[in-house]
């Protein structure tokens, strides 16, 4: 039964505090240790490879173009060094992206959001414009009190401001930059960028990825990986207690105190735990979370907190790995006395392990065997058959040939079918009428109209099945098809 509700007696918003939450500013301080050099290792190579790597030079002959890895919307191809990609061989890209995805799965059941913590495009911006922060304006401690300065606007800080903010804008500029040359000729873009005669579209595109990278690395950051981000959410329903996490191991932590405060508590015969409650942890984590408070959506498995409290417990005498990459299991076993046990192999990661080397054993078999002669054939439809004066049938088709090879190519034509039919390509004069003779120019696509005339008298049936091939005179390769010859 439904109770009226006296108005009066609603409570207000404010009496549950607001709907969203203000930003807290995070101020990750400088660490240095094992997981901070892999990620200065990792920042380094990727940026590099993003920044550089359409300057690469690949020599595919004459004519083709030299940039080792191009996607070339114009001409619809795409090339990486020794690869070359057409339209029509789009699947490779859905295989990639299948690999792409489980890989994703396999690494997040084996360590967690380690892809997050060292490779994520926004990890690795963040992480640079952070260190331009700490170049310019110091460390955690320095940046929290020139904030804080009642007269901010002095002209110290304001040139302090002004660099940082221009070296950001500079990255960002080089970054939207680097993107529009993977699509055309990187020294060309390059000099016609420079010169403002490049595309209308390459300055647009420099300008939005400019200002994306300026705002999510800049001022954005851990938000982006805590609220738009949709990857914390799908990964934990594909982990498990076997995965190894940054983790805060508490049954050795617990209870916290200070070293002078837990000397003396040891000396009475009390337990006290290792951990000494100097937020060192928390100092240096890019989301500005406790570790220590168990595993939270914010937490990207960087591993910085695993440095820092490293570098304490060296100073004190005490064991280091404090907190670690370890699972759920182990905290359990711990607990009860048993030695930690991890399982890398078990029945998801070689479930994953095995369909990467399935797709991808595909893609690199279906690479090295296909053709680079092909032929596709579209049967007209309207009218789909012409009876002639003398009797005999006529089908039309447009034929697509295909040269994905460097060179020209001299092609025979010939159908297999319709009894004594004959063929013949509209506007093109063959030194052989019954067997049509055709060039495909190197690396490009040929269309033909084709007529196939057969006699009623020896194709009766209604419908015929017809199968196109396509010979190279010189090489001998062979490409074909199926259709169909219909009488009307």
């Amino acid at each position: 039964m439904n109770k009226t509700v006296n108005p009066n007696e609603l409570t207000s918003d404010d009496d549950y505090g607001p709907l969203y939450a203000a930003r807290k500013k995070v101020y990750p301080q400088s660490v240095s240790g094992t997981f901070r050099r892999i990620k200065w290792g990792l920042m380094t190579f990727c940026l590099g490879v993003y920044y550089f790597l359409p300057f690469v030079r690949w020599n595919r002959g004459l004519g083709a173009p030299s940039q080792a890895v191009l996607i070339d919307l114009p001409n619809s191809r795409f090339y990486f060094f020794f690869i070359e990609l057409w339209p029509q061989e789009v699947y490779y890209f859905t295989g990639l992206l299948i690999v792409a995805a489980v890989a994703l799965f396999l690494v997040n059941s084996v360590g967690g959001r380690i892809w997050c913590g060292y490779l994520c495009p926004q990890t690795v911006w963040t992480d640079l414009f952070y260190a331009v922060e700490r170049l310019i304006e110091g460390d955690r401690r320095e940046r929290m009190r020139k904030d804080k300065l009642s007269d901010p606007m002095k002209l110290e800080r304001i040139s302090e401001i002004v660099l940082k903010h221009s070296i950001w804008l500079l990255v960002a500029w080089w970054t939207g930059g680097a993107w529009v040359l993977y699509f055309n000729d990187a020294p060309t873009l390059v000099k016609e960028l420079v010169t403002f005669q490049a595309p209308m579209i390459a300055y647009i595109w420099i300008g939005i990825l400019t200002a994306t990278t300026y705002v999510l690395a800049g001022f954005m950051r851990e938000q982006v990986c805590t609220y738009m981000c949709p990857w914390p959410r799908i990964q934990a329903a594909l982990t498990d207690e076997w995965a190894l996490n940054v983790t805060y191991r508490y049954d050795r932590g617990e209870k916290r105190t200070s070293v002078k405060k837990a000397a003396e508590l040891r000396a009475l015969g009390e337990h006290v735990g290792d951990c000494v409650d100097c937020y060192q942890c928390v100092a240096v984590c890019p989301t500005g979370i406790d570790i220590r408070n168990g595993p939270q959506l914010e937490c990207i498995q960087c591993g910085l907190c695993i440095d820092a409290c490293d570098n304490v417990m060296r100073k004190i005498g005490r064991p280091t790995r404090l907190i670690g990459y370890d699972n759920d299991i182990n905290i359990q076993r711990r607990q009860e006395g048993k030695a930690p046990i991890y399982r890398i192999l078990r029945p998801r990661t070689i479930i994953y392990s095995a369909v990467i080397a399935a797709v991808g054993g595909i893609m690199l078999y279906t690479l090295a065997t296909r053709s680079l002669l092909d032929v596709n054939v579209l049967h007209d439809r309207n009218p789909i058959a012409v009876r002639l004066s003398d009797g005999s049938i006529r089908n039309a088709y447009t034929v697509r040939l295909l040269n994905k090879s460097g060179y020209d190519r001299v092609v025979a034509i010939d159908a297999d079918g319709p009894v004594n039919a004959t063929i013949h390509v509209v506007g093109v004069d063959s030194v052989t009428p019954d067997r049509p003779m055709v060039v495909i120019p190197r690396d490009s696509t040929s269309e033909l109209r084709l007529l196939v005339t057969a006699p009623a008298e020896s194709n009766p049936e209604k419908s015929i099945p017809v199968r196109f091939h396509v010979t190279d005179i010189g090489l001998g390769e062979v490409a074909s098809t199926t259709d169909n010859f219909v009488s009307p």
